[in-house]
């Protein structure tokens, strides 16, 4: 057992962690920098420069770790699939943005048409090609299952969907969005040793390559995930879920993104309905925060926290 579960963290720990004094200066070359919004955080200014797409780092540790694990352990398939196709969307979206200059990247309808094509592939996987139901589990309802017919297709495209852009909308402070999805990973590895569901291998791959990864992303990051990290890991955190008819999970587990996602909604639609009323001093929700004089560094352990303890009524409701 422990071969399965400790190996693949301690693998992709180290290729992260060697990863990481090769790629940064790599891009750093590169010129990959983030450009802070002149009306953002002011104490954000400082970070202009500093190199961004580092998400590749913990994708490249936890592919090439799960790679060693496919043969024996099938169910990481659609669960790797899912996490490196995102992770490729935020790729060609940071590399217009960033290496050829186009300050949108990617367009919106673009980002989405690609969005849906991945999550298409890895629906039709999920039925066709393996023995997982889109029946889920209802939490604090032990051995009862919700079963949506064929409306759980469209609600699995909200459910990816979503929670990949949750994951993004969390990513705007050194550490935040690798410190909550790490906790996340731990949560799904716990769970799936105990259902013996067979993702374990690629849950721990990303517990190693994310606490690799934290080492160069804490406050001062010397560099950011990206959409190439934030997408990517959105990806794995639906992925897993599905893999474990577990995306009700979702809401206990990924509150921080959810949390996020509402935030912008909310005042974005506020702004609009009251001709530029706000309800949050600035959104995503975590800026707020900062506005209100937390540091980044608390922001990041509360959020940690409320995770953690999120984690733990999910296992509860198991």
């Amino acid at each position: 057992m422990e071969f399965h579960v400790v190996i693949p963290v301690l693998i992709s720990f180290a290729i992260s962690l060697v990863l990481g004094p090769i790629v940064i200066p790599f891009l750093r070359r590169l010129k990959m920098g983030q450009t802070e919004r002149e009306l953002g955080v002011q104490s954000h200014l400082k970070k202009n420069g500093t190199p961004t797409m580092g998400g590749v780092i913990f994708l490249i540790a936890t592919t090439v770790t799960s790679l060693f694990y496919i043969r024996d352990y099938p169910m990481i398939i659609p669960v790797l699939f899912l996490t490196l196709g995102f992770g490729l969307i935020g790729f060609l979206d940071d590399y217009l943005k960033v290496v050829l200059k186009r300050s949108d990247g990617l367009l919106p309808w673009q980002k989405m048409a690609l969005q849906i094509v991945v999550t298409a592939v890895f629906a039709f996987y999920l039925v066709n090609y393996s023995n997982v139901s889109l029946t889920m589990k209802i939490p604090f309802w032990s051995g009862h299952y919700l079963n949506l017919g064929w409306f759980a297709v469209p609600v699995l495209f909200f459910a990816v969907i979503g929670t990949v852009n949750g994951v993004n909308f969390t990513d705007g402070l050194d550490g935040l969005a690798s410190s909550v999805t790490l906790i996340v990973a731990v949560f799904f590895t716990v769970v799936s040793l105990g259902m013996n569901s067979g993702v374990e291998p690629i849950t721990c791959a990303v517990v190693g390559s994310l606490m690799g990864f934290l080492l160069f992303n804490v406050y001062p990051a010397k560099v950011f995930m990206g959409d190439t990290g934030s997408l990517a890991l959105g990806g794995f955190v639906a992925g897993v879920a599905y893999a474990m008819q577990m995306p009700l999970f979702i809401i206990l587990v990924g509150l921080i993104y959810l949390v996020e996602v509402l935030s912008v909604m909310l005042q974005v639609s506020y702004f609009k309905a009251t001709h530029g009323k706000r309800i949050f001093k600035m959104a995503p929700i975590h800026h707020h925060f900062e506005l209100c004089g937390w540091s980044e560094t608390r922001v990041v352990a509360v959020f940690s926290v409320v995770t953690a303890i999120m984690c733990l009524i999910a296992l509860l409701a198991l």
